[in-house]
């Protein structure tokens, strides 16, 4: 599977399209780590990279720049002339460098590592499929309920926050729908399908939508991280299986994954937030970090481009009426620290031990401006073990499940959360990959609520209605004295749960 580490965000807005001498200029000039140096190839044999050329956003430009990456041999994959992103394929070692001395280019740089070829999510372990017998006893649990789903029994996650109750006040309204940007959804699952938007869905791995009927599908069986997702928001209360946190909702997906390594590129997520935004998606999920860098740094040209052409995306969604979600990550790293060591990038080729500044040194998109940042916690309404966090990083929690220190008094005993796989089958995952869904899906709950609200008054009621358990009086979940992370702030607002833990009751009243 993919991997996904959210980060810390930019704290500062910025204009719709970012300019990174008058928006980004504003950060330390000099990011804590050195640029990753690619091994230099000969033009003759040199590999076809994939790279965002960033313009200013006028015709004119856009045409000039356009004549200038074909004349340094670039090929053009797409124009995304409405925020001046283009993506482009070129074999020419220098043509980055080239590139961005050229009048209007205002970044430009590769998107990947290694050559194109004809994973990074924020789940935590391998996922647990529901077996036959588990199922009749989960079942035999929940018909003890009514109005109950026939797995509901076990998902203490949709009790934590209320949305069994809010379901029988307001599911959702069939005018909201969430797109989880991610793997690709099964929409032929049963507690899928009378929730599925297709029109609203695509593929859009190289950065290209693909509208073709199932393009949105996941690639493989073991491509489930999206089909989980989907089925925490808005799995269906239709007698089968499981109910999502806001089963009347509409869901979409946009599957932004390579085939061949599953990695999440960032002209792929370019195309992600454009598309939701150009087809009327209120709310997206976003259980993944752009690929192939955990921290994109400034002072590196390649992934200050990235950063650039993918907040311009997310900002353009933002001004379209999208709100953006992200997972804050499974490292149980404090992202308001001075210094963490990132030994992951590049992930698509050969990664080098780098030690950044989160302040400095940016996850994608979870840090960008206007992104909602979710921690996880599990049943006891206490932070997952490996949940990341930070003061004025994390924005909001939700149920992420915790299997070593959370043990609910369901059927299963399982910490982790049930939800929908492929093939018609559930499974058991845990992550923060999961808490974003359970608050992508209480921000659907009050966007059907409040149809009028905007992305940033959605963000504000989020967390006007969460529920903030504050610090803990210790945090030594392995019992062996010391304290496993430390949380920073007050009961209003803190490092773990950032405004609190969401809650579907009060969304739908």
């Amino acid at each position: 599977m993919p991997h996904l580490r959210s980060r810390r965000r930019l704290a500062l807005a910025v204009p719709v399209v970012l300019s990174l001498t008058a928006s980004l200029g504003f950060l330390p000039a000099a990011a804590s780590a050195a640029p990753y140096a690619a091994p230099t190839a000969q033009t003759a044999d040199a590999p076809n990279l994939s790279y965002v050329v960033n313009t200013k956003v006028d015709r004119k430009t856009i045409a000039s720049v356009k004549k200038a990456v074909v004349a340094k041999g670039g090929t053009i994959v797409i124009t995304y002339e409405k925020i001046g992103v283009i993506v482009v394929h070129s074999a020419n070692p220098d043509f980055g460098a080239q590139i961005r001395a050229v009048r209007g280019v205002q970044s430009a740089g590769a998107t990947r590592t290694s050559a194109l070829t004809p994973a990074s999510t924020t789940d935590e372990g391998a996922a647990q499929i529901l077996t036959k017998e588990q199922a009749e006893k989960i079942e035999s649990a929940s018909a003890a309920t009514a109005e109950s789903e026939p797995l509901e029994a076990d998902q203490w996650d949709l009790r934590a926050i209320g949305a069994d109750k809010a379901a029988q006040i307001n599911p959702g309204s069939k005018k909201v729908t969430v797109a989880v940007i991610d793997t690709g959804v099964d929409d032929t699952h049963p507690d899928i399908a009378p929730n599925f938007s297709a029109s609203q869905s695509a593929n859009c791995d190289g950065g290209v939508p693909d509208t073709s009927e199932g393009a949105w599908r996941p690639y493989t069986v073991n491509d489930y991280h999206g089909t989980h997702v989907a089925g925490e928001i808005a799995a269906a209360r239709n007698g089968i299986g499981v109910a999502g946190v806001a089963p009347g909702v509409k869901v979409s997906a946009i599957n932004v994954t390579d085939p061949s390594n599953g990695l999440f590129y960032p002209e792929s997520v370019v195309c992600a937030f454009v598309f939701a935004a150009d087809h009327g998606v209120e709310v997206t999920n976003n259980s993944y970090y752009v690929d192939p860098w955990l921290y994109n740094c400034l002072d590196d040209p390649d992934q200050r481009a990235i950063v650039d052409a993918v907040n311009r995306a997310s900002l353009y969604a933002q001004k379209k009426g999208t709100l953006n979600l992200a997972s804050a990550g499974n490292s149980n790293d404090d992202l308001d620290s001075d210094a963490l060591v990132d030994d992951s990038s590049p992930d698509d080729s050969t990664p080098v031990t780098r030690t950044i500044d989160p302040h400095e040194c940016f996850d994608v998109p979870t840090q960008l401006p206007g992104v909602v940042t979710v921690s996880a916690t599990g049943v006891q309404n206490l932070k997952s073990y490996y949940s990341s966090y930070g003061y004025g990083v994390v924005d909001i929690a939700a149920p992420g499940g915790d299997r070593l220190y959370q043990i609910p008094d369901t059927p299963s005993k399982n910490g982790r959360i049930l939800s929908t796989m492929p093939n018609n089958s559930y499974g058991f995952l845990q992550g923060t990959s999961m808490a974003s869904p359970h608050a992508a899906g209480v921000a659907a709950l009050l966007k059907s609520t409040h149809p009028k609200a905007s992305p940033a008054q959605l963000q504000a009621l989020l967390k006007a209605q969460a529920d903030n358990p504050g610090c803990p009086a210790s945090y030594d979940q392995d019992g062996d004295g010391t304290q496993d992370a430390t949380c920073v702030g007050g009961k209003r607002v803190n490092g773990f749960y950032g405004y609190g833990i969401v809650n579907a009751l009060r969304a739908v009243k």
